[in-house]
């Protein structure tokens, strides 16, 4: 065996020396302490840092409630917008004509396009019927005429043989009636010609006032029946001296227009020229299956530039925008309450109701509890309501503006989208 090195520690023994005394009791609370307090140390780390972590969440969850949002800035209307509707031209006075009795047309004396007076000839009618019913009638007058005549000598001789006592009075009496009843045939035989004269009359189609014939359907040798519900008008003349435009305006907008209101007109057949007209009359009643009001307007035609049944874009020279604010119309609300906007103050919203002027679609006109520096919500939730914390982070371009003009007031998080 190598001998023992003096220099060097005797190495320790790791066997249990099961003769050695055990700890005395004073050791053994000293330990019992220690590691409770250890035990307590380590618990209350474990509450400081689980308060900790629901603390953040609490903060985490308080910041994600906040809703990003978008905002535009009303702007006032300006004193030239004009309300743009659709509109429909008519002339001053539209006659469809039609023949007033059976024939042949023989000949037409004006075509479409041709400027016509009162009473002129458009086209003549071949009635052989009524030449020849009228013939009859006037012979069947003049058999009643004669013995009107012979009827009026007989009595007037009886009434002077009376005087006489030469005839009885019976007999006179009888010869008075019978001069009654003769004069009442010739003058029904009279009357008879007269109304053939005038369907006679009707031969001759003629323009009931000065205008401009738009259609004519005559074409010789057709025949003409009257009493066709079907049947076609011979010509339509239109009186264009003047002309009326009749518009249907929305209920919205209806309030805002009253006669004597002055308005342009915009044809599609004469770009960059208007024609002045100005409003008479309003129907005074909305449709029900429209929803709109009729108005009628009219229009001095002195050139003829302007054509029945034509379209045009009328212009209203409006005053009654002045006063209100162009929002979009996704910034509106609409509730029991009626329509509302939210308006962002220091961070909450604030829905204030609105009335609606105009509803142009993406862009309508208000009045209300708002001006031109609020900031109000595009696209705001169902949901939303006063109080309610908001956070900006997008400043829209007024209504009408180019989405260029968009702006951004914050940085928007990943994910996150305006209302």
């Amino acid at each position: 065996m190598p001998e023992h090195d003096p220099a060097r520690p005797a190495p320790q023994s790791t066997l249990v020396d099961l003769d050695a005394a055990l700890p005395d009791s004073a050791r053994l609370k000293r330990l019992g302490v220690i590691a409770a307090l250890a035990a307590l140390g380590i618990a209350g780390l474990g509450i400081a840092w689980r308060e900790h972590g629901v603390t953040a969440q609490t903060g985490d969850a308080r910041s994600a409630a906040v809703d990003d949002v978008a905002v535009v800035h009303p702007t006032p209307a300006a004193a030239a917008d004009d309300l743009v509707l659709p509109g429909q031209i008519q002339a001053w006075n539209t006659a469809a004509i039609n023949a007033r009795t059976n024939g042949y047309v023989r000949n037409w004396l004006a075509d479409i396009g041709d400027h016509v007076h009162a009473g002129q000839p458009l086209a003549v009618l071949d009635a052989p019927e009524v030449d020849q019913a009228l013939a009859q009638a006037d012979a069947d007058y003049q058999t009643a005429l004669a013995n009107q005549r012979l009827a009026a000598t007989t009595a007037q001789r009886w009434t002077q043989l009376l005087t006489q006592d030469a005839v009885s009075r019976q007999e006179t009496d009888e010869k008075q009636g019978d001069l009654a009843a003769k004069s009442a045939l010739a003058n029904s035989a009279l009357a008879n010609v007269k109304r053939l004269r005038a369907m006679q009359g009707f031969e001759r189609v003629l323009a009931p006032f000065d205008g401009v014939v738009t259609a004519r359907a005559a074409q010789i040798g057709a025949l003409v029946v009257t009493g066709n519900l079907n049947a076609q008008p011979l010509f339509t003349v239109a009186d264009v001296h003047r002309m009326r435009i009749y518009v249907h305006v929305p209920q919205t907008y209806s309030a805002m227009l009253r006669p004597g209101m002055a308005a342009n007109l915009d044809l599609p057949e004469y770009p960059g020229r208007t024609f002045s007209a100005e409003l008479v009359r309003s129907a005074g009643a909305v449709d029900s299956q429209s929803g709109s009001v009729l108005i009628e307007l009219q229009a001095e035609n002195a050139d003829r530039l302007l054509k029945p049944g034509a379209f045009a874009q009328v212009h209203f020279h409006s005053t009654g925008n002045v006063g209100t604010l162009a929002l979009p119309g996704s910034a509106i609300l609409y509730g029991t309450a009626g329509p509302s906007v939210a308006v962002v103050k220091g961070g909450k919203v604030d829905l204030r109701g609105v009335k609606i002027i105009r509803d142009e679609g993406n862009v309508v006109r208000v009045t209300g509890a708002i001006g031109t520096g609020d900031a109000v919500i595009d696209t705001p939730p169902d949901a939303i309501h006063s109080g309610q914390a908001v956070r900006v982070v997008q400043d829209l371009p007024p209504a009408g503006a180019k989405p260029a003009d968009l702006k951004l007031t914050g940085p928007a998080k990943a994910g996150t989208h305006a209302h």
